[in-house]
């Protein structure tokens, strides 16, 4: 063959396309929070050449997490991004290869989250700052607590709670959003926590109707219900956790070993108080509680 014959067919043949950098990620249910989260990493990662988004949506159940983190491992994910605790927790038990970066995770510390494969920002808030909130609305001596025991990060928070109960002047009564149509079984108290389990948010709409026509205060460490009826709503600003999650997906897809990338500690909160919810109740809204907040609705 021909230099020449050669040359021409060079000219013709398509350029070989690159090979796309699968980022995997795992955002549970139509959880607002996470949702949020997601669209501050994308803005963030989203720009950078070759990266393909394998997006996961499992139902907050263990047997679904596991699904959606083993799908993840099997596509060659290069790295994978997980927001919330159960679903980080399950893709460090599936794999200790490939990297992972979490967001919107309440005290990673306390669940051995930093080192191994993974790293991240925590999204823990003060708990007893917002029962103080709470309290200064409408005071209470006996707190429900909607948790999960499935969701490792909410039993965290109820044992945080629970050492304030002396000091704070109430008592908890526990309602486990495992059980199909638990929000039916909640009585017997004068405010109600929603914690960040995302079996929870599920239900959260009877959840709400059922303080609604008991006249009880509540507050939740996690979005979803500020609009529908919580009073209060204290949380990690998920722009942030976003952004920063971002940042650091990018440092591993540019070669950055994840050991030199440190854990990371919120610096942004987002406060969110429902006034008109607040007057439908009889109560107000002190004037500190509106000047504390990054968001009053009316």
């Amino acid at each position: 063959m021909s230099l020449a014959v050669i040359a021409a067919a060079l000219t013709v043949m398509p350029a070989p396309a690159l090979a796309e950098r699968k980022v995997g990620i795992i955002m549970t249910g139509e959880m607002d929070y996470y949702q949020q989260i997601h669209t501050a990493f994308v803005d963030v990662v989203g720009g950078t050449e070759g990266v393909e988004f394998v997006v996961q949506v499992p139902s907050p159940e263990p047997m679904a997490w596991s699904n959606a983190a083993r799908k993840l491992v099997v596509i060659g994910s290069e790295v994978i991004v997980t927001y919330g605790a159960p679903a980080t927790l399950t893709v460090m038990k599936e794999t200790s290869r490939i990297p992972i970066v979490f967001a919107g995770v309440y005290d990673p510390k306390s669940m051995n989250m930093g080192g191994k494969n993974a790293t991240g920002i925590s999204s823990k808030v003060s708990l007893q700052d917002l029962l103080q909130k709470l309290g200064s609305v409408k005071p209470f001596t006996k707190l429900g607590v909607v948790f999960n025991k499935t969701e490792k990060d909410t039993i965290l928070q109820v044992m945080e709670i629970k050492k304030m109960e002396g000091s704070m002047g109430f008592k908890t009564s526990l309602f486990d959003a495992r059980k199909k149509g638990f929000s039916s079984s909640i009585a017997g108290i004068d405010a109600l926590l929603m914690t960040t389990s995302c079996a929870a948010m599920c239900e959260i709409s009877e959840i709400i109707s059922f303080a609604r026509s008991n006249k009880i205060p509540t507050a939740s460490t996690i979005t979803g219900g500020e609009d529908r009826g919580i009073l209060m709503t204290y949380v990690a600003d998920p722009e942030e956790q976003g952004r920063k999650a971002g940042e650091m997906v990018i440092r591993i897809l540019h070669g950055h070993k994840l050991s030199d990338i440190q854990m990371q500690d919120p610096s942004k909160f987002t406060f969110i108080v429902n006034e008109g919810e607040t007057a439908s109740m009889g109560l107000s809204l002190p004037a500190a509680i509106k000047e504390a907040a990054t968001r009053v609705i009316k």
